[in-house]
């Protein structure tokens, strides 16, 4: 979106706004202040001219134009109506040398989670991907995710469900499960997995493989289908899962190039049409406006961006994975024990009859509340 147009959104936004006070603003015409005015009716935006100036009355439930106009955030948004992938294509902008970008797409066609897998992308979920270049090492990308998790957390409660996080990015509503068999709750939720980066921490976690989990519809994996079966976990895991995030990072050994993180939310999507063990806002709380969920997500992902020593700290008030049974399944065995904390950049500790255990990546599993836990 030109820097004009979104000057008048912003304008706009404040409340009554004259022609001439307009045209001195964007530096140009009032004609073309007129111009622009028309153009977004034609985007379905509601303008009229009254006698302190033009006014806002109505705004489309969807859109560019739409999510920008009143974002309290510094970012440009880029939006499609049917997209491949939104991850892929802030890659190829980030390739450009963009930055601060949002691509919203209203359905994708060739979404991806973690392990490439495929899944449904279909209107009436927010599909979107951040382009952003911090200043930080890739060792910090991690909170940049769970900041991420915890901006939809906060917009998903917002809008009235009883959303918590599980380790370390799925935004999840969590069911009382006392199943004391141990009945897992896993659905391959990987602390690490994104792409384009080369360096690696001293815990051997790769910075390539920044985060991950299937984005929306509960992880599910099945191919080429437009409502996808969730194969992969059990019904009685314990939680219906709302979204996941696949970041994907590029970068050297001290600096981040580029990072793109992509939530996939199921918010107005009905919940016949959803795999098992998958929910929707709408199905918890009713349906939303998108486009303010969408502006709620990137105002708290702001916020946390530039105050990264609060994340954490949030996190762990939204998780639910901490004071929890879990069996975590690395790259060099499983940790089984209780979740009692999350330390930098969100490594999960894991208190085992061995002793604590650190947990930089791997798939976790939800058992059952830990001894003095929820």
């Amino acid at each position: 979106m030109s820097d004009t147009r979104r000057a008048l959104l912003d304008a706009l936004a404040e409340g009554p706004v004259s022609g001439p006070d307009l045209a001195d603003r964007l530096g140009v015409s009032r004609a073309a202040v007129w111009k622009h005015v028309e153009s977004l009716r034609d985007e379905g935006f509601g303008v009229e001219s009254a006698g302190d100036g033009y006014v806002v009355t109505d705004v489309p439930e969807y859109g560019g134009p739409a999510i920008e106009y009143g974002l309290d955030a510094d970012y440009d948004v880029e939006f499609h109506e049917t997209l491949d992938s939104s991850n892929d294509r802030a890659r190829a902008l980030a390739a450009e040398g963009a930055s601060d970008v949002v691509i919203v797409a209203r359905q994708q066609t060739a979404s991806r989670g973690r392990k490439n897998r495929e899944w449904s992308a279909p209107d009436g979920g927010v599909w979107m991907s951040l382009l952003v270049r911090p200043d930080e090492p890739p060792a910090y990308v991690p909170l940049y995710t769970l900041a991420m998790a915890v901006a939809v957390c906060d917009a998903a409660r917002e809008a009235g469900v009883d959303a918590s996080i599980k380790w370390p990015n799925d935004v999840i509503v969590s069911e009382a499960n006392d199943n004391s068999s141990g009945a897992s709750a896993s659905d391959g939720v990987s602390a690490s997995e994104a792409s384009g980066g080369s360096s690696t921490n001293a815990d051997d976690v790769s910075a390539n493989e920044v985060s991950g989990g299937s984005p929306a519809h509960a992880g599910g994996s099945s191919k080429n289908s437009d409502t996808p079966v969730d194969t992969d976990t059990p019904a009685d895991r314990g939680y219906r899962k709302l979204c996941g995030i696949l970041t994907e990072m590029e970068g050297e050994a001290d600096r981040v190039s580029w990072l793109v993180i992509g939530p996939g939310i199921n918010v107005n999507l009905d919940p016949a049409a959803l795999p098992e063990g998958a929910t929707s806002v709408a199905a918890e709380a009713g349906p939303v406006e998108r486009r303010v969920f969408v502006q709620r997500v990137l105002e708290r992902f702001d916020e946390l961006r530039g105050d990264l020593d609060a994340v954490l700290p949030a996190w762990r008030e939204r998780a639910d994975t901490l004071g929890r049974r879990v069996r975590v399944h690395t790259a060099s065995g499983v940790i089984e024990g209780d979740a009692i904390d999350v330390e930098h950049p969100g490594t999960l500790v894991v208190r085992t009859d061995e002793g604590e255990k650190r947990v930089h990546a791997g798939d976790c599993e939800h058992l059952r509340p830990a001894d003095g836990g929820r």
